[in-house]
């Protein structure tokens, strides 16, 4: 067999910089195959669609997967199996972003099994590899015979130095204040997803239109590589049943009974939703006694319900300008909040709005705390995550509480994005810190409850955040036939399902700090994007009033029993001393104080973390680890323990791992005989150190400096004291002791 000749298209994204597509070489069996290359950056994208669609399937069964391969950048797997396992939060959120921007363009009664798989299978290190999933995705379906209205692609724009860069490297992003990732068609925007550093609503815009630009290109390049590959032509399918007279009858029988529920503004959801089905069950009921059970297809007809359900709403809010619970399109619901709810919890917070309720608690911890990443490009720790909860009772299901989904891991980060530039700097905030959002109810907008209660739980616990911050959901409602359309504020999950976009924006006073946002229909201009952004402004503004009325400001302190930090900057060369050989010495700090330390290496110097729950016991470490790293001072008093006791005196630790030799002439004002007479190994002795050798750095100490000196005492010249500690271990024998009396006796 001869090696096969692969089609290969380049995208040039300036500066040098290009992306290579290629198919026709790898994974030939899947439907359609790619590899997208950008530097030595490469990612394999496959698609693979069953022909016929499961029996009573009515969605689009899409399964997205993207998988970063360890050996790509030469390393191994982490844990006791050393392979990769589960998908790690970062693959998971890209996974996402690529399902977001493919699902809106599969045919409406395409229902076939869909799997999309892109895998990271070389790595440089510099290029970011989630910028281009978007695009191997579409491009693989590109080249296949599934039936897809793309193509499209995924770039990442970047605002450094005030410059927008397209796909920028892993340094670059760095130093960005605005990092957004963009999905669209050639026309229209799919999928925002990104953070920022509170930029105004024009700048935001500015960013998506570069994004934009550049998107361009890469679906143009696509639909050269499907006509070149020779299947423009996609495979039939038919995967609905149709019964018009049906949904004919539907329509005009239940249409007024339908109008009548959704006109109500009644703001239970359960309520209307249980009246919508009540119309639905009657006319099943009714049909079931006209033609018999066996002629009734209850599926074909919640479909049918289903669109005209939809269709009352959206004609209510674009014909009379009202909503499901009443309220008008730019209308936010009732909001109540709450803090310090949970005493047990370093800082709570309790935020509801309309339906949906966020309780959410605040935890402080060491840096041992911290959540350690290790991933395929990148490795070290997080100091600020942010957990995501939506257990079934919260939406009134009766069903299990499993592992973590997909859509709270996505959750999650959103709310991490929109918070994490108002926390403290490290240095003025040195705790490890954990935020959890339990969703109780909802009806809606629950990510952005979890943003606002994020917000207060802060505060509550004393955090010095920079400002607040507050989210809100925007909706959208269109009819392309007539051009009208209707942004909607704060909407319901009602809202979301049966609308044309669902776009969250979070931010300060003075800015937005996350997005994301995912479209639903074929197009949006950008003066609708405007707006829907100017009115979020609004909503945003509203909601950081009434959090306001409930706590304006951090509390100036942390809670009573939250632990405290205290940081302690030392030189590098005193590390190992408080460690202690096999941990032994910070070990005993621990244990005997209470406390939890940690130190890390930072350049020439140490930082060290003392946390305890209260203020004693971080004292007491604290001056344990001061007395290990003091420097002995000329003319200090210490308390000191002798360690060992010679002939001409004894050794004094004055300080942890610091003695000097109290001579025995320096012990009291009278004449020893022997130093064993006064003191011995293990007693606390007081001194003072009086001389530092300046060649060894040996200490000299007096004890008789200290005692009174006796009436009358004339001072004798004494022998120095110090430099002679070898000499006279070595010689210390009766003839030298002689020789001292004797001069003693001649000089007295």
């Amino acid at each position: 067999m001869s090696k096969p000749t692969p089609i290969i298209k380049t995208i040039p994204l300036g500066e040098g910089r290009e992306i290579i597509i290629e198919t026709g070489k790898l994974a030939k069996q899947a439907d359609g195959s790619v590899l997208v290359r950008m530097g030595n950056t490469m990612l394999l994208a496959t698609v693979v669609a069953a022909k016929e669609a499961k029996e009573d399937v009515d969605f689009m069964p899409l399964s997205v997967e993207y998988r970063e391969k360890y050996a790509a950048h030469g390393r191994f797997p982490g844990g006791f199996l050393k392979r990769e396992a589960r998908p790690s939060d970062h693959e998971i959120l890209i996974s996402r972003l690529i399902d977001r921007a493919l699902r809106p363009l599969f045919p409406d009664d395409f229902h076939a099994d869909t799997f999309v798989n892109v895998s990271l299978i070389s790595a440089d290190g510099e290029t970011m590899p989630d910028a281009m999933a978007g695009l191997a995705a579409s491009a693989a379906l590109a080249v296949s015979d599934i039936p897809f209205n793309g193509p499209i692609a995924e770039a990442r724009v970047a605002r450094i130095n005030g410059a927008f860069k397209v796909n920028p490297t892993f340094e670059e992003l760095k130093s960005a204040n605005i990092d957004i990732m963009v999905g669209a068609t050639h026309d229209n925007i799919l999928m925002v997803e990104g953070e920022m550093d509170e930029v105004s609503e024009g700048e935001m815009l500015e960013a998506i239109k570069a994004a934009h630009d550049a998107i361009r290109p890469m679906c143009d390049v696509q639909k050269e590589l499907e006509k070149e590959c020779g299947k423009v032509q996609k495979r039939e399918y038919s995967h609905e049943e149709a019964d018009e007279a049906l949904k004919e009858r539907i329509m005009k029988e239940l249409r007024s009974s339908c109008e009548k529920v959704a006109a109500s503004a009644n703001n239970d959801k359960h309520e209307r939703s249980e009246a919508f089905s009540k119309i639905k069950d009657e006319f099943i009921e009714k049909l079931t006694e006209e033609k018999g059970e066996e002629e009734v297809n209850s599926k074909l007809i919640e479909k049918y319900y289903h669109d005209l359900e939809k269709e009352v709403v959206r004609n209510l809010i674009l014909e009379k300008g009202t909503r499901l619970d009443g309220r008008k399109t730019d209308e936010i619901r009732d909001i109540w909040c709450e803090v310090d709810f949970l005493p047990g919890a370093h800082g709570s917070a309790l935020f509801t709005r309309g339906e949906t309720q966020s309780l959410t608690t605040v935890t402080l911890g060491t840096k041992l705390d911290e959540k350690q990443i290790d991933e395929v490009l990148t490795r070290g720790s997080e100091k600020f995550v942010l957990h995501y909860n939506f257990p079934p009772f919260s939406t009134g299901d009766a069903r299990p509480m499993r592992g973590t989904s997909r859509r709270e891991v996505g959750h999650g980060n959103l709310a991490h994005r929109a918070l994490k530039r108002m926390v403290p700097h490290e240095n003025d905030l040195p705790y490890a810190l954990r935020i959890v959002s339990d969703i109780l109810e909802s009806n809606g907008s629950s990510s952005m409850a979890t943003v606002c209660a994020g917000a207060l739980a802060m505060m509550d616990a004393g955090i010095q955040i920079k400002k607040p911050v507050s989210g809100i959901a925007m909706g959208l409602i269109t009819d392309t036939t007539s051009g009208k359309y209707a942004v909607l504020s704060d909407i319901l999950g009602d809202e979301d399902h049966l609308g044309d976009m669902d776009f969250k924006v979070t931010g300060t006073r003075d800015g937005i700090t996350a997005t994301q946002m995912d479209i639903k229909v074929g197009g949006l201009s950008y003066e609708i994007l405007a707006q829907a952004l100017e009115q979020a402004k609004l909503g945003r503004l509203h909601i950081l009033d009434v959090m306001s009325e409930t706590i304006a400001e951090p509390n100036p302190e942390l809670k009573p029993h939250a632990p405290r930090i205290e940081r302690l900057e030392i030189d590098k060369e005193f590390i190992g001393a408080i460690i202690g050989p096999g941990g032994k010495v910070i070990q005993e700090i621990q244990a005997e104080t209470g406390t939890t330390i940690t130190i890390e290496e930072e350049g020439n110097k140490g930082i060290v973390d003392v946390f305890a729950v209260n203020k004693e016991s971080i004292d007491q470490a604290m001056n344990r680890i001061k007395s290990i790293i003091a420097v002995p001072e000329i003319d200090t008093v210490y308390d000191g323990v002798v360690k060992s006791v010679q002939p001409y005196g004894a050794f004094v630790e004055v300080l942890p791992g610091k003695d000097g030799l109290l001579h025995i002439s320096e012990i009291e004002w009278k004449r020893l005989e022997k130093v064993e007479d006064v003191l011995k190994e293990g007693d606390k002795v007081q001194v003072k150190l009086i001389g530092i050798d300046p060649g060894s750095g040996k200490l000299k100490l007096s004890r008789r400096v200290l005692l009174p000196k006796p009436e009358g005492y004339v001072e004798q010249e004494r022998q120095p004291s110090g430099n002679r500690r070898d000499q006279r271990g070595r010689h210390d024998n009766r003839d030298n002791r002689d020789r001292r009396d004797n001069r003693d006796r001649r000089r007295n």
